[in-house]
């Protein structure tokens, strides 16, 4: 099954672009669908785009339950 995952936003990148913290791997991410984002904004990321924002602290339970499943690797 695929799935978006939150990520934080850490640096924004010129042309569209953003590194984020994906379950403590940093990753460049596509921002062309979600317009510009800030250091610390929560995106939902799936293969390498960011597809929308996400409240922090739903950002934050989505990964501890996907932590409890094992889905972040």
């Amino acid at each position: 099954m695929c799935h978006a995952v939150p990520a934080r936003v850490t640096q924004v990148h010129p042309g569209e672009m953003a590194e984020v913290d994906l379950a403590g791997a940093r990753k460049t991410v596509s921002t062309v669908l979600v317009g510009a984002v800030e250091p610390g904004d929560y995106l939902l990321v799936h293969v390498g785009y960011a597809l929308g924002r996400i409240d922090p602290d739903e950002a934050r339970a989505t990964l501890d339950a996907l932590a409890e499943l094992g889905e972040l690797q």
